[in-house]
């Protein structure tokens, strides 16, 4: 089999694998699952052909996978890929550009550029500000935490670059009794002790509580939330950041989906995250890239660029090249996929997409509260918390969703009790697949009583 006709048999595959998407199993059965110990064989001695390795991977994997890309996967805030995406995602492999800068590949350098400045302009952040595209909130969050702790040791005349942590002033980190996990773990991998984080308690409604902040100052950086992961919430910005910037504190933003509300009719939830220094999202939630694409945005380019520098001997850069804003120095162009969305969506489809996620969402919550269902919290955007009479036909209600493959959603804690999450994010979720959500779980509530 020639290269055109291997690639031309792989995009067939991938086209019968999204027309029958809709109808596939949300979540594997048994037997697919056990299918899988088909790819547990040894390393071939002379190789197997690239046809037939093909055809394992789709005859084997393709059962095996969440239909995460189709209308009734409502787990982890996990967006479907839209199709320009999608399409500009099979271009760009194959086009295999090393984007590390302009000198690897200038079209992947000039795409990211706009789509960077793009991206600033779809969410009203500060257009100086730098765009890192990286694989992940965790890595970005990564990045701009470092760039923080960096620029903060630098006004105290400490050059961590040169002499490092030891001996260094201590610097601070609040951080929501509600943080997210991943900042937590990037918080861990640059060196700050879990029990040595100051928690900012949170109201009723999981916002950071601003009339009981701890006390800020100058060496302290301070991290909020925009879409809390199971309320969906968002942190007073607007009474915070002023209030830390007087005291001469640091705030950086994890906005991995929430961000995007600000793009939508439900801007006012965001009102005053502008102010913050860094701010981290993702694409492959709401904006629905392909995985992997995050970006780190930096309200000083030269922060950002001074922290994650990889110049070499034999690779030099500008100051604003990829490799020198992200984790990543060999890296694939991942802000193409983000161009390419944005192209076809324009501010308008971004602002409807979300707004229709929104009031998805809102119909969920009604649709549960009328079956009864006790929905949880506010439902500000695209999440649902939710729980049943009690714990135990909580766990069954969900058991029997995910064992349906009709539909997936996942579980969580809520003030330390069980409680199951619905996240709204894919493009291709409509309200008759709302309704069929519904459906569901009201029967399965009626059987479990």
């Amino acid at each position: 089999m020639s290269e055109r006709e291997l690639l031309a048999e792989a995009d067939a595959r991938g086209l019968r694998y999204l027309e029958g998407i809709s109808t596939r199993r949300v979540f594997p059965d048994a037997d697919a699952i056990a299918a899988l110990s088909a790819f547990d064989e040894p390393l071939p001695q002379a190789g197997e052909s690239a046809e037939q390795t093909l055809a394992l991977l789709d005859d084997i994997g393709s059962p095996a996978t969440t239909a995460s890309n189709g209308p009734g996967y409502f787990g982890f805030v996990v967006g479907a890929t839209l199709p320009a995406a999608s399409a500009a995602e099979r271009l760009m492999v194959a086009w295999d550009q090393c984007a590390s800068s302009f000198l690897n590949s200038p079209v992947a350098d000039k795409v990211e550029r706009v789509a960077g400045r793009w991206v600033l302009e779809a969410l009203d952040l500060p257009r100086e500000s730098a765009v890192g595209f990286g694989t992940s909130a965790t890595a970005c969050t990564l990045a701009a935490l470092a760039a923080a702790r960096r620029a903060l040791l630098a006004r105290e005349g400490w050059d961590i670059d040169n002499d490092g942590l030891s001996g260094a002033p201590e610097i601070k980190v609040v951080v929501s009794e509600l943080v997210h996990i991943t900042v937590k773990k990037a918080l861990r991998i640059l060196g700050f002790g879990m029990s040595r984080l100051i928690v900012a308690p949170v109201d009723a409604f999981g916002r950071v509580d601003a009339q009981q902040l701890p006390p800020l100052d100058a060496r302290t950086i301070l991290c909020l939330q925009a879409g809390e992961v199971n309320t969906g919430e968002f942190d007073p910005f607007a009474q915070i950041i002023p209030q830390a910037h007087a005291a001469g504190a640091w705030v950086h933003v994890d906005g991995a989906f929430g961000l995007w509300a600000r793009a939508s009719s439900h801007l006012a939830l965001t009102e005053g995250i502008d102010l913050a220094d860094s701010w981290t999202t993702d694409a492959h939630k709401w904006l629905n890239t392909p995985y992997d694409c995050a970006m780190v945005i930096c309200r000083d380019p030269q922060v950002l660029a001074g922290a994650m520098n990889s110049d070499a001997v034999y690779m030099s850069a500008s100051a604003d090249a990829q490799k020198n804003l992200t984790l990543e120095f060999s890296r694939r162009p991942r802000g193409i996929p983000v161009w390419a969305a944005l192209r076809v969506l324009g501010r308008q489809g971004v602002r409807e997409m979300v707004d229709r996620h929104c009031m998805l969402a809102r119909v969920i919550s009604e649709g549960l509260t009328l079956h009864g269902f006790d929905v949880l919290n506010r439902v500000v955007i695209n999440q649902v918390l939710f729980r049943c009479g009690s714990d135990a036909q909580t766990e069954a209600v969900l058991a029997a969703a995910q064992a349906s493959g009709k539909a997936w959603f996942g579980s969580t804690r809520w003030q330390g009790r069980p409680a199951l999450r619905i996240s709204v994010s894919s493009w291709r979720t409509q309200r008759q697949d709302v309704d069929a959500l519904l459906a569901l779980l009201a029967k399965i509530s009626a059987e479990s009583q």
